[in-house]
């Protein structure tokens, strides 16, 4: 029987760590915990923070299908396009095989994989790079440019990012979120936040035209470091897309649960 411990930590921390996040954008947010089903919708233009998961462990075909439908008509109801995060370990077996078809029944369609991450690596050696200065998140022009990162990395128009992060307090305070510098000029940026005993790694971004030169690496490196000095964890988590997955083991991440990004039949 597969362990499914880290993967059971994987999608609490989004559920936790996307509860915060969801709220700082609108405090009237959809953020509700339904039975098998985690709601952390804030209706915003930047479709990550339109989150459902599913939370139960080993569901069979028919549980899943049925709460497939009832993720499906929760984004349906919405405004904003979103995602299903699907925890591919969560599902039991014979569920798993055949997710991708249940989910089709229901309306949705593969976007994108994932994959949980996690590991028990910090403190990490303070980072530097030959290219790179680090300057952390506190002001609305640096807020800005880390949204526009994200956009320009993830393929969202600006604004879309912008509507996302611009005036957001959580983003200037308690978040570890830092911006790579190149001659000044913003290339890249991640972010840290406490969640439960653990850092979290957010948003992780590199202008498309910068990278494959190490600056995503080394600016995680950089929110890891500063977030564990700041609280002393030293357990980090994350959700790598397919373009970071091969980065964050060499910073002392160990893969877990894959995970599966849906959105609504167009």
């Amino acid at each position: 029987m597969r362990d499914r411990t880290e993967a059971i930590e994987s999608m609490e921390q989004l559920a936790l760590v996307w509860r915060a996040m969801v709220l700082d954008r609108d405090p009237h947010a959809d953020v509700r915990d339904l039975p098998g089903i985690a709601v952390r919708w804030a209706d915003s233009r930047f479709a990550f923070w339109n989150c459902v998961t599913l939370t139960e462990v080993d569901a069979d075909p028919a549980l899943l299908g049925r709460r497939l439908v009832q993720a499906a008509d929760i984004m349906r109801a919405k405004k904003q396009p979103g995602f299903l995060w699907l925890f591919d370990d969560l599902l039991g077996d014979e569920a798993r095989a055949g997710v991708r078809s249940a989910a089709e029944k229901a309306g949705l369609a593969y976007g994108f994989p994932g994959t949980g991450m996690a590991g028990d690596l910090l403190p990490v050696p303070e980072p530097s790079h030959p290219d790179l200065t680090f300057a952390r998140v506190t002001t609305e022009e640096q807020l800005r440019a880390y949204a526009d990162l994200n956009s320009r990395a993830y393929g969202f128009p600006l604004e879309h990012g912008r509507d996302g992060l611009l005036g957001s307090t959580l983003w200037k305070s308690r978040v570890h979120a830092y911006l790579g510098l190149r001659d000044g000029v913003p290339v890249t940026c991640a972010g840290t936040v406490e969640a439960d005993g653990r850092l979290f790694v957010a948003l992780v971004a590199t202008a498309p035209e910068w990278e494959r030169r190490g600056y995503g690496e080394a600016v995680t490196r950089k929110a890891l470091y500063e977030g564990a000095r700041a609280t002393g964890l030293t357990r980090a988590t994350l959700h790598a897309t397919a373009a970071g997955a091969p980065v964050y083991p060499r910073i002392g991440f160990r893969p877990n649960s894959p995970m599966g990004f849906y959105g609504l039949k167009v």
